[in-house]
Parts: structure tokens; sequence; C-alpha cells
């Protein structure tokens, strides 16, 4: 089947998270995408375990997993002359070239933009960064905890009672990956009425301020700091993790009706029509009064019952599972979310295209795996020469 992004090829040179994730969303829709990395070490996150999958020279990080699969790998020394002409020759035949050096580190080799726009005009250049190409903080490295705590995200996150706290997953990245993908897709459409490729200039802090979202906006337009509220909604009244017989579970009530069903499966039916909460502004006004009575009602039934009840009324209610229960959920196994990439573990992709589904592919590749095959087959290098730039670990 032809996938979306079929006939794209694109040159990878990232490794973490944020542009690996970028890459693998290509890859996933049909892209040919090309790693390089470097001889005997690689993408950094080889590295980053356990836990570990495979044995021996077969081994390879979770992390690494999560974010390579459909890609091929080569090793190329870019310090030296010769790396740099075949990453030159290779961005010729390629669409797109993802990268995440500090800024200006690609200059020296002569792999920036401007160099090899001279060599591709089409190529579409993505550059991820942790906070971009201008500005005053342009030169220092940024990491994804870095920016969750310098955007705000970590000062809205936790309990208001301790320490601001980290997001659970490096989502920083991963919403920059997003964005990447996003954007480079852009550039690829307009690339069909103008002809030229285009630089695009992707921070990790634009991305996490600008998913601040409802949060963002309410400093924008109070003048005042957002707090955190712990698993409470600023806006959003009741919204929040509730106790229960068993254990905890989540209420998500998004609007005057389901309020109603709610409170009358709790057996509260009055407070639906109580001027103080019947609406939500008046629950958010009046929280401080109305979730205890809530509380001590939700501490009747279990989790399981409550689920079933509030299911059958239509109010938004869960369990908080943990990743394997998570994976284990009906919903999940209907949706196939825990696959295989080959012979790799790996957890399937949430874009649906009917005409072209994407789909796990191909395991992520050991290091330097597709060298000799790029060089021979898409480059047109003998394999003397390979041998050559073999025995001068240029690759």
């Amino acid at each position: 089947m032809t996938k979306a992004l079929s006939g794209i090829r694109v040159l990878d040179l990232s490794r973490v998270l944020a542009g690996p994730w970028c890459t693998q969303m290509l890859g996933d829709l049909g892209a040919e995408i090309i790693k390089i990395e470097l001889p005997g070490k690689g993408d950094d996150t080889r590295g980053w375990g356990p836990p570990w999958h495979g044995e021996g020279e077969e081994r390879l990080s979770a992390y690494y997993l999560s974010a390579n699969r459909n890609k091929k790998s080569v090793a190329i020394d870019i310090s030296q002359p010769e790396g740099q002409a075949l990453v030159r020759e290779l961005a010729m035949k390629c669409d797109v070239l993802v990268e995440n050096f500090k800024v200006g580190g690609l200059d020296k080799y002569g792999l920036d933009y401007l160099s090899l726009k001279a060599l591709n005009p089409r190529l579409v250049y993505c550059s991820v960064t942790g906070f971009g190409h201008s500005g005053p903080r342009a030169q220092q490295p940024g990491y994804d905890l870095m920016v969750q705590g310098m955007s705000g995200l970590m000062s809205v996150t936790g309990d208001p009672a301790t320490e601001p706290q980290k997001v659970g997953v490096a989502l920083v990245d991963v919403m920059t990956g997003l964005h990447a993908c996003i954007a480079v897709l852009a550039a690829l459409n307009q690339r069909h009425a103008t002809g030229r490729g285009q630089w695009i200039d992707m921070a990790l802090l634009d991305v996490a301020m600008s998913t601040l979202a409802n949060i963002g906006l309410n400093q924008r337009v109070t003048g005042t700091a957002p707090r955190r509220m712990g698993n409470t909604h600023p806006s959003v009244v009741p919204y929040q993790v509730f106790e229960t017989a068993d254990g905890h579970m989540i209420i998500a009530v998004g609007n005057d009706g389901q309020f109603a069903h709610f409170v009358r499966e709790l057996g509260l039916a009055a407070l639906a029509d109580d001027p103080l909460y019947k609406t939500n502004s008046g629950r958010v006004e009046n929280r401080a009064t109305l979730i205890p009575q809530l509380a001590i009602a939700m501490k009747a039934r279990t989790t399981r019952a409550w689920e079933e009840a509030l299911a059958a009324v239509n109010v938004p209610a869960g369990p908080i599972n943990d990743i394997g229960q998570a994976f284990e959920d009906p919903q999940a196994v209907a949706r196939g979310l825990a696959t295989m990439a080959g012979h790799r573990p790996a957890v399937a992709s949430p874009l649906r295209l009917s005409d072209s589904m994407p789909d796990a592919g191909t395991a992520p590749p050991l290091l330097g795996e597709n060298t000799e095959s790029v060089l021979r087959d898409l480059l047109g290098h003998g394999d003397a020469e390979i041998a050559g730039l073999k025995a001068r670990g240029v690759v």
C-alpha cells in the first residue's frame, strides 16, 4: 500500500527525542528516513538504559526504541571532510533534513542551511534547538526539564503544598517533535507551489509556551500568574480526582447537563438546581463548599461501580491506570496500541488514515546497519571505496 509520504526522503541528523520523534512520525507516514550517527557511539539514547531489549550486539535501550522505528542507520563521522562530503551527497538526494545541533554547530562542517540550500534549493531544513536561533538565550543548550521549568509548565504542575513538578514524560520534547513534523509537512506542501524548500527554526521554549493553552491565556487575560492546583481544574468543576471505596478515579464534568446527571447518580440531585452550583461559573466560584459534598458521596462505591453507573448516564469518568493497565484496557487492545516494529516492541501511531494507514513497520536499526546499502545503492559508491572509507574511520 502506498503511504501518505511515499517518495519523500528525510536526512535525520538529530538525536535523543524531539528531532527523532519528528522523523519517526514522518517514517510512520511512509517517508524514507536516513539517520546519520557517529560511528562507534550513535544516538545518545542507545546507551540510555536499562531497560534494554535484546542481547549482546542486538541490545537496544527502550528509550532508543521509542523514537527510531522506520529508519535506516548510516554511521558517518561528520567531523572528517570525507564524512561531510557524504552528508552533502545525501542532502542533494533528500527532500527534508532535520537536525538538533546547537546554534551554528553545523556551520563549520558546511552542513548549515545556506550551504545545503545552494546545493539543493528544494531542501526543507528543520533546526530544533532549546531556544531558537535568535534572542539572548540562543547559544544556550536547552533540555526538556529546563524548558518545563522556564516556560512556566512546572509552576502549574503538582500539588500546591509541594514543590513544582515536571510532567512524567519528556512532553516538551515530544510536543516539539510534533510541531516540527507539522512544520515540515507545511513546507513540503508550499514547495509544490514555489519549487523551493525553506528553513524551519523550531525551539523547545516556543513550543512549551504556545502549548500552555488556556493556562497561558489565563495569565495574558488577567495579568496574574496561574498557580498549581494539583489534580483540579482552574476553570471547570468538578474536573478532578476523587477517592472511591477502593481507590481513586477521575471525574471530568464538562457541562451543566453532565453535572445534573452526576449529582443525581450520587444521590445529591438538589445540587443541580442550587443557584450556587447549577452553572459551571458558580461551581468554580463555590468549589470550596461543593467538592466536600461530592467527595463524601464518592466514597460510597468502588471505582468500577462508579465507572459503570456514570457511563450509563454519559458522565465522563475513568480509572487512574498504571502503564501496564493502560495497555491492557479493552479500548487500547481494540485499537492495537501495543504493537511490534519488526521484532521489537512498539506503541502504535495514533495517526489513522483510511487510505494510507501508518504502521510500526521496521524495527529501530542497529548502529550503522544500513551504511553500506545506502552508500552503494543511493549514492553509487563501489565496494572498494566503501572499504576505504571504513578503513579511514569515516564510516
